[in-house]
């Protein structure tokens, strides 16, 4: 018999031999140490959490207490995503991931140790990810993700794949779209690296400062729309809550979409356009074509990169000019590899629009973000595979 249930049962009889008065000052008492209890607790959580509930409000505070999160892969990019979404406090978080920790792995993550090299990178991370914030219910698991059914994406809110080729990718973005749930991709490639972003459909709210030009539903973009508009009164200020509507593509038809006619229509845009998009895609195509997921030194693979980016390269319509040597040799030197400022910085941003999308505030990613830290810029690019027309009414 636990301890539990010896002392319930303790507590049983001796209210059994009180009399009625007694028996009910006790259960009182009893009620209201539950009830101290629980608005200490309260307190804590507020007093831990008071500088980002200033920042998001309360309401968003308890959607992220409420979040069940999946993260796919434990390298050095989700242990940035992982530690970010643990210190702001969501529900739970499930770290999925069946290879083990080599020593190549010490080089980056700072979840593991040289005691952990031989053992399951989920389940050896979990020990210190639970340091930053015992508040956050944590689970590992050590099985393969491709072997999940969909139905196994259905307890999360948000799903999360980190490390991976574009083939798995594309088969879990399926599978959360099968079962409606929000999917990010992310991966970093040294110096460089990419957030990508499906949440199927997706509603937010801007607060403004109420314009004397009223709000009219329509179609921002091809990819979003104002769908209402409601006003309060703060502070003798008439406020606007603006309610936008995001529309998203999976992965493998982004892969495969141009840049919006904005961008190809200018020669300027385009020759903004990083290269880092054109390598990105050639990389996805070599992954298809060898079955490998990255490219060696050979003059076989280094020849073979180089025509599917300068293929890539004129099917996204770019200048020549953008697409140099230089660049592709750093990209080859690079692929495969975890920076540390890279990936915190990737961590960072994937982390806040997780947080923003849970709590349905400001512009979510649409929908690839890419990352050059030589440039220490990173550009986001919507793309679709279709372009409506912008003056379409909204329904």
């Amino acid at each position: 018999m636990d301890q539990s249930t010896v002392q319930h049962r303790l507590t049983q009889s001796l209210l059994m031999g009180l009399p009625l008065k007694r028996k009910q000052s006790a259960l009182v008492s009893r009620e209201k140490l539950r009830s101290n209890a629980a608005a200490d607790d309260l307190a804590d959580e507020i007093a831990l959490y008071d500088r980002q509930i200033r920042l998001w409000g309360v309401k968003a505070q308890e959607k992220l207490r409420s979040a069940n999160i999946l993260l796919i892969g434990m390298k050095a990019l989700a242990n940035e995503i992982a530690k970010n979404l643990v210190l702001a406090g969501i529900g739970s978080l499930t770290i999925i991931d069946d290879q083990l920790v080599t020593e190549d792995d010490l080089g980056s993550q700072f979840f593991i140790s040289e005691l952990h090299v031989g053992l399951n990178r989920a389940a050896a991370a979990i020990s210190q990810v639970r340091t930053l914030n015992p508040r956050v219910a944590l689970h590992a698991d050590m099985g393969k993700i491709l072997d999940k059914p969909p139905e196994f994406y259905t307890m999360f809110d948000i799903i999360i794949a980190t490390g991976l080729d574009l083939a798995p990718l594309s088969m879990i973005n399926a599978a959360c779209r099968f079962v409606n749930k929000p999917f990010y991709a992310a991966g970093s490639h040294g110096f460089y690296g990419f957030i990508f972003a499906d949440l199927i459909t997706h509603d937010y709210v801007i607060t403004r400062e109420k314009s004397n030009v009223p709000t009219q539903l329509k179609a921002e973009t091809v990819t979003r729309a104002i769908i209402a508009s409601n006003t309060k009164t703060e502070n003798g200020k008439q406020i606007e809550m603006v309610t936008k509507r995001e529309l998203y593509s999976p992965i493998n038809l982004a892969n495969t979409s141009p840049l919006q006619p904005e961008q190809i229509g200018s020669r300027r845009r385009k020759m903004q356009v990083p290269p880092l998009l054109t390598c990105l895609r050639a990389l996805w195509d070599f992954q298809n074509q060898t079955g490998r997921s990255l490219p060696t030194q050979s003059h076989a693979d280094l020849q073979l990169f180089t025509t599917l980016a300068t293929e890539k390269h004129k099917e996204l319509q770019l200048p020549t000019e953008t697409l140099r040597s230089e660049f592709l040799r750093s990209f080859l030197h690079n692929v495969g590899s975890e920076i540390a400022p890279v990936t915190a910085f990737l961590g960072g941003q994937l982390a806040q629009d997780v947080i923003n999308v849970l709590g349905q505030r400001e512009q979510p990613i649409q929908n690839f973000l890419l990352f050059d830290s030589d440039d220490s810029k990173g550009p986001v690019y919507a793309l679709h595979p279709i372009f409506p027309p912008l003056d379409r009414p909204i329904m």
